[in-house]
């Protein structure tokens, strides 16, 4: 299935929503090897972090096939989905 480029923008910002989680939760938990995780932290970490895996292998995948299906270098795009998923303008957008 082709995507569009504001499609992978979107796949993008999503891959990058869930980084942000991870990324958060590390920071509130703290190493789990410095103090162990409660199960519920457990849970939600094992949760958040294959979340984020998946959805930065969708983004690369679809990047692939965009890149094919468009006959477009693909480092171009790829850095033009990332430029676009992460600048923001005054509407928040």
């Amino acid at each position: 299935m082709a995507h569009t480029f504001d499609e992978l923008v979107e796949v993008q910002r999503a891959a990058d929503a869930a980084q942000a989680k991870v990324e958060q939760l590390r920071d509130q938990y703290g190493p789990p090897t410095r103090e162990p995780w409660s199960e519920q932290q457990t849970a939600t970490y094992e949760t958040a972090w294959p979340a984020w895996r998946d959805l930065a292998r969708d983004v690369q995948a679809a990047v692939t096939e965009h890149t094919k299906d468009e006959d477009q270098a693909r480092n171009e795009v790829e850095a033009g989905v990332k430029k676009a998923a992460r600048h923001t303008t005054e509407e928040g957008f």
